[in-house]
């Protein structure tokens, strides 16, 4: 095991837990590279990797910059964990960012952590060569097992990624009945009419419904999906139904406060 050490160059720390075995077919140790520039969170994670005995030699760092400045102190990386936290894939600064890092390292894996499993979001890493995509909310067993896939050269996407996947080839089925394979009905009709923009007592009105029944029905779908607020809601729906994406007001969906 390495003890804490100070980052020449960088004004950072790291600490890289070795753990034996991690060798290729040459007999050379590799080592993962965790980036995240919130130490505890970093450190916490490096321990949990440890503890669940994954096959590399952890050195958890900050930032690529620090990791540039001394990697040849360490083993040559078997992969990259490369923490995104809650930031869009899309913003130039990051995709940039991650799209250099991975032309840099080649068949080296980048994989990318991050705090939500939106479709657009999963498919922009990929499209910038990440070699997988871990959502905060995985157990850290998951996200053991899908940084050896990646290092075995498979590509890791969440659950419900290949879902949206599933409806984006699939033909000829009504967005009816695929949102009741989620939700109930009921959930149903009032995820089709936040897809419209309504507010809640808009949707109570259409709906025959009381304003409090809405929502109640609004955070049961904000359970079953993850999303944190209305916005979300619509933005995963439209992810997971894209084929069936409502026109006109749809955009707008979410973006009304309640009244």
């Amino acid at each position: 095991m390495y003890t804490e050490q100070s980052v020449p160059h960088s004004g950072a720390t790291s600490t890289q837990l070795g753990l034996a075995g991690a060798t290729d077919y040459r007999g050379k140790t590799k080592g993962l590279l965790i980036v995240n520039s919130r130490p505890l969170e970093r450190e916490c994670l490096a321990q949990a990797l440890m503890s669940h005995q994954l096959k590399l030699e952890i050195i958890d760092l900050p930032s690529v910059e620090a990791w540039r400045a001394i990697k040849d102190q360490y083993p040559p990386l078997g992969a990259v964990l490369y923490n995104v936290g809650s930031v869009k894939m899309t913003e130039p600064e990051h995709s940039n960012r991650i799209h250099q890092l991975t032309a840099e390292l080649g068949n080296i894996p980048v994989v990318i952590l991050a705090d939500t499993d939106g479709f657009a979001q999963v498919l922009k890493a990929l499209e910038l060569g990440a070699k997988g995509y871990i959502p905060a909310s995985v157990p850290i067993g998951v996200c053991t097992e899908a940084i050896e896939l990646a290092v075995a050269g498979g590509i890791f996407v969440p659950a419900t990624c290949v879902l949206a996947i599933k409806h984006l080839i699939e033909t000829g089925t009504c967005e009816a009945r695929e949102l009741t394979d989620m939700f109930t009905p009921r959930q149903a009709d009032v995820v089709n009419e936040l897809r419209k923009g309504k507010a809640n007592k808009i949707i109570a009105y259409d709906l025959k419904l009381r304003e409090s029944t809405v929502k109640v029905h609004i955070r049961n779908i904000m359970k079953k999906i993850k999303a944190t607020n209305r916005t979300e809601v619509v933005y995963k729906i439209n992810a997971m139904y894209p084929a069936e994406t409502l026109h006109g007001n749809a955009g707008q969906a979410g973006l009304e406060t309640n009244r």
